[in-house]
């Protein structure tokens, strides 16, 4: 007899809650039902920078406690690293040293939160280089990171995010094997991304996927047009992918990725998770 699909657990991006308190966050999304949070370290909730940054993540780590949230550590934040450029310096460009430095830091914040993984994605390919020196360097430099992975028990959870360098799960999976299939390298997969940019259909990103998925971001998006939205406003079909996810056993949040609900933060998590929830029930009822 086959198992039962596992039961989904759902996050939201505390990039769609720019305007509020980090504290804040957590209690909304607390009493709100959601099952942990996807932490986006910024110059607004968590500076990976501060200078008391001990103090704060202590202070975190007793938060999400309090309110039983699970966690997950991202550093998609576009201008951390400069202000004038999205997503640089990456992994591939020359002064990546910063980016390196960045998820090390990532990956002790993570592992004193006890967040499994960090999400990272790969940035802009550099002007000029072949495709092929382009890999070495993006290859090199998570390999970098993973000796850090190592040293703290957290994973990459590498993101295909459209109009980079990687931007398909396929080019993920290839990276993969570029770092020799790291027991620490996994893959985050946003739905909405999929669905953007990739030539198969999303139920078939999510088994391709599988057996390196670490997270699931999700949100609804129009095929070829990368802007976030909320559920229902675009064209996936979502129970179909939430039975995908619950056959294959996903344990990692999915969370919700809507940055530009900001200004209606709270509104657009209650009407986010209300989706889900019917959206579950719809792919329960279909079985």
């Amino acid at each position: 007899m086959r198992p039962p699909p596992t039961p989904l657990k759902f996050g939201y991006g505390t990039n769609g809650f720019t305007h509020h308190r980090l504290t804040d966050v957590l209690a909304v999304l607390a009493d709100l039902g959601y099952d942990g949070v996807a932490l986006t370290l910024d110059h607004n909730h968590l500076d990976p920078y501060a200078d008391d940054l001990p103090r704060r993540v202590t202070a975190l780590a007793r938060q999400l406690g309090r309110h039983g949230l699970d966690v997950t550590v991202e550093t998609g934040s576009p201008y951390f690293l400069d202000p004038w450029v999205k997503h640089l310096p990456t992994l591939m460009s020359d002064g990546s040293e910063l980016r390196i430095d960045l998820l090390r830091r990532a990956l002790r914040i993570a592992a004193d939160l006890g967040s499994p993984t960090v999400h990272l994605c790969s940035g802009p390919a550099p002007e000029g280089l072949s495709e092929g020196d382009v890999w070495k360097r993006l290859a090199n430099g998570v390999a970098t990171v993973l000796e850090t992975a190592e040293r703290y028990g957290v994973a990459l959870a590498f993101e295909p995010e459209p109009y980079m360098f990687v931007d398909t799960v396929e080019r993920c999976l290839h990276l993969a094997r570029l770092v020799d299939g790291h027991e620490l390298f996994g893959i985050t997969l946003d739905i909405g991304h999929a669905h953007c940019v990739e030539e198969r259909p999303v139920l078939d990103c999510v088994r391709q996927a599988a057996p390196l998925l670490r997270n699931v971001q999700i949100e609804d998006m129009r095929r070829g047009v990368h802007q976030h939205l909320e559920f229902g406003a675009g064209d996936i079909d979502f129970p179909p992918v939430l039975t995908a996810l619950r056959e294959l056993g996903n344990s990692g949040l999915v969370s919700v990725e809507i940055q530009g609900g900001s200004l209606d933060a709270p509104d657009v998590a209650r009407r986010s998770i209300e989706f889900l929830r019917a959206a579950v029930q719809t792919a329960v009822a279909a079985v």
